[in-house]
């Protein structure tokens, strides 16, 4: 059977104004966008990212 993947998950709230900004500091770090959903106060938007664990 071959090995199976590991992931780990980061949660990141997203400021409006710098969106792309923090994603792309994100995905420099490794970390893949998985979606992006309202926060829990309807406002600020969350973004769901995962990598392969090490």
């Amino acid at each position: 059977m071959a090995d199976m993947t590991q992931w780990e998950y980061a949660t990141i709230p997203l400021i409006i104004h710098n969106t792309k900004g923090i994603l792309d500091q994100w995905g420099d770090d490794g970390w893949e966008l998985i979606t992006v959903l309202p926060g829990p106060d309807g406002n600020a938007p969350v973004a769901y990212l995962k990598r392969p664990k090490q």
